[in-house]
């Protein structure tokens, strides 16, 4: 899976002059959680996030009235409170890079670029339903978790198994197993009943370890 084909494309932005006020006008209106700032030759110079805007208003023990925040809030540049580190990731960057740089650097978005040009930004929800489509989550049918010998073609004659009963593998993800020798394997399987699936992965001396239709 490719950062390409999850990321929202052309995501929304705005300057580094844009006031707070509007940028958060932006994300209410788009339904959006960041938004990548570029300057005026379209570099990517900044993101600014609604956790960022949130921090850039007063406390909730100010003696502010709401139009004086609001005028306040008018003023303030987001170039003022935007993240400047920014950490990108390639198109054609693999999807689990992209996750693993989200979830060792604690941030929710990653701007996508093609060289110097913004392209896209990818975030944890966008994750999420890859996620969901890996494990064919959207598809009715045989949910088989089994563990097997660690050994070329033990794979491969579970597969022929099922296709022999009319299963069809829609979803496949493998994990190391509890003991280094074993693989564990997750099947989504459509065409075949939860009594054949089991009956089929036995018969080849995978050790099952969880079955759900």
């Amino acid at each position: 899976m490719i950062v390409r084909r999850f990321m929202t494309k052309n995501p929304v932005c705005v300057p580094p002059d844009s006031s707070v006020s509007d940028a958060r006008n932006v994300m209410n209106r788009e339904n959006i959680g960041c938004l990548p700032v570029l300057d005026k030759n379209n570099h990517l110079v900044g993101i600014v996030t609604k956790k960022d805007l949130l921090k850039a208003g007063p406390s909730t023990a100010t003696s502010l009235d709401m139009y004086e925040i609001s005028y306040l809030l008018s003023k303030l540049k987001v170039e003022k409170i935007m993240e400047r580190t920014i950490i990108t990731v390639g198109e054609d960057e693999v999807l689990e890079e992209a996750a693993r740089i989200m979830a060792d650097s604690d941030i929710d978005y990653l701007p996508v670029v093609r060289g110097m040009v913004l392209v896209g930004i990818i975030t944890r929800k966008d994750i999420f339903h890859a996620f969901l489509n890996a494990f064919g989550a959207r598809h009715e049918g045989v949910r088989l978790t089994f563990s097997m010998q660690e050994k070329p073609g033990q794979l491969a004659k579970l597969c022929a198994a099922l296709a022999e009963q009319g299963g069809n593998i829609v979803a496949f993800i493998s994990e190391e197993g509890d003991d280094v020798t074993e693989r564990r394997g997750t099947l989504k399987i459509t065409g075949i009943s939860r009594e054949d699936a089991e009956k089929t992965a036995r018969s080849v001396q995978a050790k099952l370890l969880d079955i759900r239709a």
